[in-house]
């Protein structure tokens, strides 16, 4: 299990993977989320995936594509480093990253 920390403003969340499983909590309300709760914004889906632009189960399909891409990746820290670099674009901070209930290091630039 690895456990990473996230910064957008006030708003402080963690991500955490384990296996392939990805569970995103918000601190400040407490809530915990899978990847399924995610809100999306249809105009970045369709950059990401033009074939959706017309179809309904743009959502759907769309979540499923990022499941079968999080499957794919070998290793949680493959899986963590895909999900900074991502939340990075939409301005999210990277703050700490525990692996495995150990001690929360602060992030290095790794790709």
């Amino acid at each position: 299990m690895i456990k990473a920390t996230f910064r957008l403003g006030g708003e402080v969340i963690e991500v955490i993977v384990r296996g392939t499983e990805l569970l995103f909590y918000d601190i400040s309300s407490q809530l915990t989320s899978v990847i399924e709760g995610l809100r999306l914004n249809k105009a970045g889906v369709i950059k990401e995936f033009p074939d959706l632009e017309n179809n309904p189960e743009w959502k759907k399909i769309a979540i499923q594509r990022l499941k079968d891409y999080i499957k794919k990746l070998k290793t949680e820290m493959e899986r963590i480093i895909y999900v900074k670099n991502e939340l990075k674009q939409h301005g999210y901070e990277p703050l700490y990253l525990q692996r495995a209930g150990f001690r929360p290091q602060k992030f290095k630039d790794e790709k």
